[in-house]
C-alpha cells in the first residue's frame, strides 16, 4: 500500500484536487442550510408543489424513454444500419447542447406559433406551460441517456442465446422478451435511472417551454432571483438529496449485477 501511494502520489495529488472541487461547494451548501430549513421549505406550499410536478414529470419521462427508447437502442445495436455513427451522434446530440439552445428547437415545433402548438390548444391540449410541456423538454434532453445505456447493454447480449432460442422453435418476440430484455436488463434499468434523475434536474428547456407549472430546479431559480441566495439553498439541498438517491441506486444496481457476473 506505501509503494503504491508513493509511486503514484502526483496522480493521486491531482485527483484529489478535482474530487475536492466536486465535493467542496456540495458540503458548503450542505453546511450553510440547517434542517429546520429544509422543513420549512418543504412547509411551503410552492416548494411542495414544485416537488411534485418533478417527480412526477420525470417519472412519466422515463416511462415514456422506456417505452420508445428501448426498441430504438435495440434496433441500433442489432440492425446492420448504414451510417450508424451519424445516427448515434444526432441521438447524443442533446446532450452536448445547452439546454436553452433545446428549448429554443422545441419552441419552434411546440410554441404556441407553430402549426402543432396551434393544433394542440384548439384540441385543449396546450403543447407549452402545461404538465405536457415539460414532459417534452425532459424527454428531449433526457431520453438519450437511455438508449445510449441499453444500446450497450443489448451489444453484451450473447447472441448464441438468442440463435439456441429460435433454434428451439421460440419466434422472435419471445425470444426478445424471454432471453433478450432479461439479459439487458440491468443496463436499461441503470439508464432509466439516469433519465429519471436527468429529468429531474433539467432547467433550461423547462424553463422555455413551461415556467408554469413549476419544477423543482425551476423554483429554485425563482426564489433566487426573488428572495437571494439563502432562500435558494434549502430548494437546491432537497434536489441534491433525491439526485444522492438516484445515484445510490444505480451504484448499488451495477454492484449487484457484478456480484452476479461472479458467480
Amino acid at each position: 500500500m506505501r509503494v503504491f501511494f508513493h509511486e503514484r502520489w502526483p496522480a493521486l495529488a491531482l485527483g484529489a484536487l478535482l474530487l475536492g472541487y466536486y465535493l467542496y461547494p456540495l458540503a458548503a451548501m450542505l453546511a450553510a442550510t440547517s434542517p429546520a430549513e429544509i422543513l420549512a421549505a418543504l412547509g411551503d406550499p410552492q416548494t411542495l408543489s414544485a416537488l411534485w410536478v418533478s417527480l412526477a414529470t420525470a417519472t412519466v419521462t422515463t416511462l415514456l424513454a422506456l417505452l420508445l427508447g428501448v426498441p430504438l437502442a435495440w434496433w441500433l445495436a442489432r440492425a446492420p444500419l448504414p451510417g450508424r455513427r451519424l445516427l448515434e451522434a444526432l441521438i447524443l446530440l442533446p446532450l452536448v447542447l445547452p439546454p436553452t439552445v433545446g428549448g429554443v428547437a422545441l419552441l419552434q415545433v411546440f410554441g404556441a406559433s407553430s402549426s402543432l402548438g396551434r393544433a394542440g390548444a384548439s384540441l385543449g391540449l396546450p403543447l407549452t406551460r402545461s404538465y405536457l410541456a415539460i414532459v417534452l423538454a425532459q424527454l428531449f434532453v433526457a431520453s438519450p441517456l437511455l438508449i445510449i445505456t441499453a444500446q450497450a447493454a443489448f451489444s453484451q447480449v450473447d447472441r448464441r442465446l438468442e440463435q439456441a432460442s429460435r433454434t428451439l422453435g421460440v419466434g422472435p418476440w419471445q425470444t426478445f422478451f424471454r432471453v433478450t430484455l432479461p439479459l439487458a436488463r440491468a443496463g436499461i434499468l441503470a439508464g432509466a435511472l439516469l433519465t429519471w434523475a436527468r429529468a429531474l434536474g433539467e432547467f433550461g428547456a423547462t424553463l422555455m417551454m413551461a415556467y408554469n407549472p413549476r419544477t423543482m430546479p425551476v423554483q429554485t431559480w425563482v426564489d433566487y432571483l426573488s428572495r437571494g441566495l439563502s432562500s435558494a439553498l434549502p430548494l437546491a439541498v432537497i434536489i441534491l438529496a433525491i439526485a444522492l438517491i438516484a445515484v445510490l441506486s444505480l451504484r448499488a444496481l451495477a454492484g449487484k449485477e457484478a456480484r452476479q457476473h461472479e458467480r
